[in-house]
């Protein structure tokens, strides 16, 4: 889980980004910190690299990773 010390440097967003789910190795849509829908693993990714691919770390039964965006900066 993403933390933060300072809370007016945060702010909600109920931008549709944050409800989408992303395949390994797409390409980022936003750069910022995304997290497995599955198992809770953070990455940061940057605005229009490839998201961390299948093989990236492994689910016990299997699972697909799903990305999904966490936290971005405000000017997206």
């Amino acid at each position: 889980m993403a933390l933060y010390k300072y809370e007016n440097m945060v702010a909600k967003s109920t931008h549709a980004a944050f409800d989408t789910l992303h395949s390994p190795g797409a390409v980022t849509p936003y750069s910022g910190i995304y997290r497995c829908e599955v198992c809770a693993h953070e990455i940061v990714s940057t605005k229009s690299h490839p998201l961390p691919p299948q093989n990236h770390h492994q689910h016990p039964r299997g699972e697909a990773i799903r990305w999904r965006l966490t936290v971005t900066h405000a000017s997206n």
